[in-house]
């Protein structure tokens, strides 16, 4: 019997990658029975006249259809980024709405996340501190933008409500003679039950450019 020829996909293995990645978090959607509960487990609101779910990302308003799991901006008619898609809804699906404990972690600290760290940190954290590590206070303006708000770490830190039960914490410290700068992001220890690893990255690796782009920007 001759063996089936195996084909790789025509576009972009990434771009296949995330299409089949949004193709399954709009099926768990579509699968939730009790959509109101889940809006209160994630913080949201479902309104029934709209058929939709509006969730806060980022300091923006977004709205997903129930049950078929379209994501839309809540003003403007510009297309939301399919990486932007998959977080928004799989944050919404997984929330388990548990209370936020306050006590922070770090990526190392997730289930198997030492392993995957040092990937996390070129692309999640190294942008902060190549962008911002010799002028914190810009990373303070910049984080206004998407929300931030000042935290009491290193030498300029700040708090961005990414979604209503997913809080990060981007820390800077300025380096000296002897050392250049450094920088860490820390999770709620909840955030495990909200996101997961994969999303976690790719959220903090976005939060990351979408401040270098901003500040950028300003220039």
């Amino acid at each position: 019997m001759a063996r089936e020829r195996l084909t790789l996909p025509e576009q972009n293995v990434r771009d296949y990658a995330h299409e089949l990645a949004h193709t399954l978090a709009r099926r768990q959607l579509a699968a939730i029975k009790d959509i109101q509960k889940q809006c209160r487990n994630s913080g949201t609101e479902y309104l029934a006249s709209e058929k939709a779910i509006h969730i806060d990302f980022l300091n923006q308003s977004y709205k997903i259809s129930y049950p078929d799991g379209e994501v839309f901006y809540r003003t403007g008619e510009e297309t939301v980024p399919i990486k932007d898609k998959i977080l928004i809804l799989d944050y919404f699906t997984r929330a388990s709405g548990n209370t936020l404990t306050g006590k922070l972690i770090t990526y190392k600290e997730l289930h198997d996340g030492l392993n995957y760290f040092a990937v996390f940190h070129k692309r999640a954290i190294q942008p902060f501190v190549t962008f911002f590590g010799d002028k914190p206070s810009e990373l303070l303006k910049i984080a206004e933008i998407f929300g931030g708000q000042p935290a009491d770490y290193g030498d300029a830190a700040v708090m961005i409500e990414a979604f209503s039960r997913v809080p990060i914490t981007i820390a800077l410290w300025r380096g000296d003679d002897e050392f250049g700068p450094e920088g860490s992001i820390l999770f709620d220890s909840t955030v495990s039950e909200y996101l997961t690893n994969d999303d976690i990255h790719a959220l903090c690796e976005g939060i990351a450019w979408k401040m270098v782009r901003a500040l950028k920007d300003r220039r």
